[in-house]
Order: C-alpha cells, then sequence, then structure tokens
C-alpha cells in the first residue's frame, strides 16, 4: 500500500486519466518507496520532504513508461530494487 503518495498523485504525474491501472501503478509505487526508503534510510510518509516523494513519483514514471521491457535481457526490473 503506497505511503508517500496516493494513487491519484500518481495517476495526474503520469496522465493516466483513469483507475485502469491502479493495480499496476500500486506496485510501481510500493516499489519505488522501498527503493528510496532504503536510499533514503527513512520510512516513507504522505508527510516526507518533497525531494523523496518526487524520486518517488521519478521512478515510477520510468517503470511504468519501460514496463514493456520488463523482463528483457539483462533484467531491468532489477534497477527498482538494486541501489
Amino acid at each position: 500500500m503506497p505511503q508517500s503518495l496516493t494513487l491519484a498523485e500518481a495517476r495526474a504525474f503520469l496522465r493516466v486519466p483513469d483507475a485502469a491501472e491502479d493495480a499496476v501503478l500500486t506496485i510501481l509505487i510500493d516499489a519505488a518507496e522501498a527503493r528510496v526508503a532504503a536510499a533514503a534510510g527513512v520510512a516513507l510518509t504522505a508527510a516526507s520532504p518533497a525531494p523523496l516523494r518526487l524520486a518517488v513519483l521519478t521512478l515510477v514514471a520510468h517503470a511504468y513508461e519501460h514496463r514493456s521491457s520488463l523482463g528483457d535481457a539483462g533484467d531491468p526490473s532489477l534497477a527498482l530494487v538494486e541501489p
């Protein structure tokens, strides 16, 4: 369950018009939050500083825009969990 931002915020940032992609977005937000929290050494919340929330949104946007390449040679999906 996303902690630092809402699905509505992610949809707006990505320009996704409806809830059809909510399941995918939730997974991407959770993965991005885990990576940012680990890198920053803090737990993320809705009150987290803007730069941390923007980092989550940026990771979500990158993964969402490149989701068709996940699982290709070199397994780029690992980029969300590796430092």
